[in-house]
């Protein structure tokens, strides 16, 4: 088994995604070894892609990502023993045993002062790592932070000392109680002269096409979550674009085409 660990970390450059496809394959050896059920931290969509690709190579098909709620950016991995697939598959595990929900409800005159910033700052501040911590979602009375179970209490109290916090109301709900805001979006038109991935990212994110090729390169755009690296992909309406550290974005529709033969794309951006 070590000779194979080996083997799969030596495809990788990258010290951070070594790391992390470590830390896979630990959790991978720790469920065949123990017949027990092993999560990963809350990762970003590179990061899934890369586990996922490694339990892809291994044959691993008894995993589900896990953030919360539908359409979390950020999830966790849970592998699960062969034992457990029929409970997984029919939606009968108990996620409450692996996250929970931190709620703040912020005093009267502090509601709706507070971004994702500011909570995010809080996670920092109380000494814990981005990783641990799941999807922020912010509405006008404060926020749900989703997180790993075995930190929740610490969340809790943590917070509960921070001067922003100090007049809050901070306590630990069931995930099947988490707030789902709508988040906001404005809605752009841009000209694009095809449907391709670079043409669309580079206008999207206002840059040059060979700026856009660097970063698709990079492996820092996905499409409906998937990492895409092939700049002639052709996309379509309802597509949802992520671009790393640049924002997220869906096709609504084709409005029209100019006289000069490009394409007038309605597309909302998440704010």
């Amino acid at each position: 088994l070590e000779y194979i660990k080996q083997e799969i970390l030596n495809k990788y450059d990258n010290e951070e995604d070594k790391l992390l496809v470590s830390k896979v394959l630990d959790k991978l050896e720790f469920v065949q070894k123990k017949n027990s059920i092993e999560t990963t931290d809350f990762l970003d969509m590179h990061q899934k892609t890369v586990a996922e690709k490694v339990l892809k190579s291994q044959k691993i098909t008894n995993y589900i990502c896990y953030g919360g709620y539908s359409n979390a950016e950020r999830v966790m991995i849970i592998i699960y023993p062969e034992k457990l697939e029929d409970v997984f598959n029919n939606n009968q595990y108990d996620f409450n045993n692996i996250v929970r929900v931190i709620r703040v409800i912020l005093p009267n005159e502090m509601k709706g002062k507070y971004s994702h910033r500011d909570y995010l700052g809080a996670v920092i501040k109380v000494g814990l790592k981005r990783e641990k911590v799941g999807d922020i979602i912010v509405n006008l009375d404060g926020a749900d932070l989703i997180v790993s179970k075995d930190i929740s209490k610490y969340i809790v109290d943590s917070f509960k000392e921070l001067t922003r916090f100090s007049k809050s109301d901070i306590y630990e709900e069931s995930i099947e109680k988490l707030n789902i805001t709508e988040p906001k979006t404005e809605v752009l038109n841009i000209i694009i002269p095809s449907m391709r991935m670079d043409s669309i990212v580079s206008e999207l994110i206002r840059t040059s096409r060979s700026k856009a090729l660097e970063i698709i390169n990079a492996e820092r755009v996905f499409v409906n979550s998937e990492v895409i690296t092939k700049n002639s992909k052709m996309l379509k309406e309802n597509d949802m674009i992520t671009v790393r550290g640049k924002g997220r974005f869906k096709i609504i529709k084709i409005l029209n085409s100019t006289k000069k033969g490009n394409l007038v794309l309605e597309v909302e951006k998440y704010v």
